[in-house]
């Protein structure tokens, strides 16, 4: 009775067995054919790699796109146009002519220099002269004849007594006449009597005269700095014969001569 129960568990035990392979073939066969059925369907591990291979396909030749390398860029072959333009204009344009003024090249220096303008030329100053304002000499040398409108004075080559509104400095022909003080060139000219001369604005009404020169460097309307050349010593004129080579000084304060020597350093 026993061995027959044991039989029969062992045979229920097959039984089982075998019905648990069948079913674990016929799942076998079901997966296999899911997975046929799918084969035609692109996953999402398929896809990422086709966009991976267009992706590269594309940077490796971008459709209608074109690289330049060590080429000229558009900047410089925009500066090559304008220049050529430039140099066609002014191949167009007649020799020794600017675009800008239609003259020559000298016509058009000339107008760049500024009008009056002297040698010695500074550039304008703030002319501030005062009572207590000091001069240098424009010469050094003897003073030959002295400021005197207080009383007479004589004079050897006119051989004869009057009043001196200047002073007479003796100095050697060809020798540097420096401005005394910062100053505007109010007039150049030439007379009988003084020759060559020089006026020159100090500002605050006060103006000086430098007579008896030669190769004047200024012009009416330059500025001259204190100790500028504005000319040189020239011969005496007749009216100093006796007196010799010298530069006649004349200051003034609103028009009124006074003592040159009082302001001098």
């Amino acid at each position: 009775m026993k061995e027959r129960a044991n039989k029969l568990f062992k045979d229920k035990l097959v039984l089982v067995m075998m019905v648990l392979g069948l079913l674990t073939i016929v799942a076998a066969a079901g997966t296999m054919t899911i997975h046929r059925g799918n084969g035609a369907e692109e996953t999402p591990y398929l896809q990422m790699g086709e966009s991976q291979g267009e992706i590269a396909e594309k940077r490796a030749d971008p459709p209608e796109t074109k690289v330049q390398v060590a080429g000229p860029s558009n900047a410089r072959e925009s500066e090559n146009s304008s220049q050529l333009a430039e140099n066609t204009r002014k191949e167009s344009q007649p020799a020794g002519k600017t675009p800008a003024s239609g003259g020559t090249k000298t016509e058009q220096k000339i107008d760049a220099a500024p009008a009056g303008a002297g040698q010695g030329a500074a550039a304008a100053v703030n002319l501030n002269f005062t009572e207590n304002s000091r001069m240098v000499w424009p010469v050094e040398g003897n003073i030959l004849l002295d400021y005197s409108m207080d009383s007479t004075i004589y004079f050897p080559t006119l051989d004869q007594y009057k009043c001196n509104p200047g002073i007479v400095i003796q100095g050697e022909v060809s020798t540097p006449v420096k401005s005394p003080a910062d100053a505007k060139v109010a007039a150049v000219g030439a007379n009988e009597e003084i020759g060559s001369y020089v006026v020159l604005d100090l500002g605050n009404n006060y103006s000086i005269t430098c007579g008896q020169l030669k190769e004047v460097q200024a012009e009416t309307g330059d500025y001259l700095e204190k100790g500028q050349v504005l000319g040189y010593v020239a011969e005496p004129t007749k009216y100093y014969c006796i007196e010799g080579s010298s530069v006649y000084v004349e200051l003034t304060h609103q028009g009124a001569p006074v003592d040159p020597v009082d302001f001098m350093e």
